[in-house]
Order: C-alpha cells, then sequence, then structure tokens
C-alpha cells in the first residue's frame, strides 16, 4: 500500500509588493534549497502559490515567508498525494498574479468583497436561501473546461475561455443576477476575490459573496460537499480533486482534451 506522504500547499494574498523583483529572487533560492517544485507568482498585487514537497520542507519555507509581516496571516490550503505533481520549480513575476485586465480591480488596494464561509454557504444551499430569504445564486468564475469536471449544483456558468472574459460576461448577463444574492465562486478564491468587487460595483440591488477559500475550502469544510457534483480541476499533474482532497480516482474528463492544462499552466 503507498502512502500520500507529500503535502501539496495552494494559497494567495493580494497585498503590495512593491519590491516584487527582489522577493521573487529570495523565494525561489529557499524554494530551491528545500528541493520544491510548484509555481509561485508575484505582482504588485500580491502572491499567489502552488508547491509540493516533503511536508517538513513545505512547512520550513511556509514559516520563512510568514516572517515576512505582510504574509503573516497567511494560511495555505492542504492536501496529499503519492508523488510531487510538478515536474520543475517556477517563481516569477507578472502584471497580475490573476490576469483580468481591469486596471480598476486591484484587492490590494479596495476594500474587500464580503466573503461566506463554506458552512453557511452549506446551510443556505440546504434551506433554499440566504438568511434574509433572498434566493441563491452560484456563480462559477471558473474557465468553461474546468467547470465540466465537477460545479456546484444549478451554478450559472457563462462558458468563458478565461478570466479576462468575466467582466464583458456580467454585463452581457447582469439581468440573471438583478436582485438575488450571488455567491461567486472558483478552485481557491483568488478569481472570486476580484469576481465578488466587480459584481460588487454594479449595483445588482442585493448582496454579493465570494465564497471563501473557494471550491477546495469547501470540500475541506463540509462533509461529501453537498450541493456539488464532481471534482474540482487543479492545474497540476493530479489534474482533478474529489471531495476529500485526494486525486480522484473517478474523474470524468471533457469531451475536449484540447483544454487539459499542461504542468504549471496556472489559471488563465
Amino acid at each position: 500500500m503507498t502512502t500520500a506522504s507529500i503535502l501539496n500547499i495552494s494559497a494567495y494574498k493580494f497585498v503590495r509588493l512593491p519590491d516584487a523583483q527582489a522577493l521573487r529572487d529570495t523565494l525561489h533560492e529557499r524554494a530551491e534549497a528545500l528541493a520544491l517544485k510548484g509555481t509561485v507568482l508575484l505582482a504588485e498585487e500580491g502572491i499567489n502559490l502552488f508547491l509540493a514537497g516533503p511536508a517538513e520542507a513545505v512547512r520550513a519555507w511556509v514559516v520563512a515567508l510568514k516572517d515576512d509581516a505582510r504574509f503573516a496571516d497567511l494560511a495555505p490550503k492542504e492536501s496529499w498525494s503519492e508523488a510531487v505533481p510538478f515536474k520543475k520549480l517556477l517563481v516569477k513575476v507578472k502584471p497580475e498574479i490573476i490576469r483580468m485586465n481591469h486596471p480598476a480591480i486591484r484587492p490590494d488596494a479596495l476594500e474587500r468583497a464580503p466573503a461566506v464561509t463554506a458552512t453557511t454557504l452549506a446551510r443556505w444551499l440546504n434551506q433554499g436561501h440566504d438568511d434574509a430569504g433572498r434566493p441563491v445564486v452560484m456563480l462559477d468564475t471558473r474557465n468553461a473546461f474546468e467547470v465540466d469536471y465537477g460545479a456546484f449544483d444549478g451554478a450559472i456558468d457563462w462558458r468563458i475561455a478565461k478570466f479576462s472574459e468575466f467582466p464583458e460576461a456580467v454585463q452581457q448577463h447582469r439581468a440573471e443576477l438583478q436582485g438575488k444574492t450571488v455567491v461567486s465562486y472558483c478552485t481557491g478564491g483568488i478569481r472570486c476575490e476580484k469576481a465578488a468587487i466587480y459584481l460588487q460595483q454594479q449595483d445588482l440591488g442585493a448582496p454579493v459573496y465570494q465564497l471563501e477559500g473557494g471550491i477546495l475550502k469547501y470540500f475541506e469544510e463540509t462533509k461529501g460537499a453537498p450541493h456539488y457534483h464532481g471534482g474540482c480541476f487543479v492545474f497540476d499533474q493530479r489534474e482533478s480533486l474529489d471531495a476529500g482532497l485526494a486525486p480522484d480516482a473517478d474523474i470524468v474528463r471533457p469531451a475536449s482534451e484540447a483544454h487539459r492544462a499542461p504542468d504549471h499552466k496556472e489559471p488563465a
């Protein structure tokens, strides 16, 4: 019997990083010294990371990162695998840690949109409305091929090919959202962080929330992921995780194989 001894972490934080290039060199050196693999993205707006390796090494890297006060409250999501699901280590600086092509949406500079926890969302979905009696609309902010691996029951899916298409999709479909409690969600929270701010600015007549920690946190905090069907696509060699945060043994792939992401491709 094999043992899942590799710790996989993912985390992001929108925080001003004017020293992103210098920080890139430091973080790369630390990760390389610990023989970690994965991707760390840095930009002036923050950090987005996916790393894997032996637990002791991964946690040592996180401890060193949190010595920087800007990352002291970082709380990586954890999952386990039998092998490292990345081929190499990439640490790079980009214009955005998640590309939206909408310069006014800067979570590092704006007030964060309200978030709903996994347990509260599950309760709302169980009762069929939020605590004020309004209908709840789940809005998937991921790319279409990711949605095809699994999604919340009845979620709105605008079949976008990349996240930068999201603002235009909102303008085309805003009538669907008017007057309803909207909960935007994505894999780990980073896309719905920007999406929720954009939605708040649209004056939809009801509250807009982001799902705290995304699908992966929902898997972690709810037993069996109620109201969610299928797996969750992840951008590494595991491809999809089940509700127990393990590689999905019963994976159902989309009909088109053209969209399967290669190693290290981050969400577009």
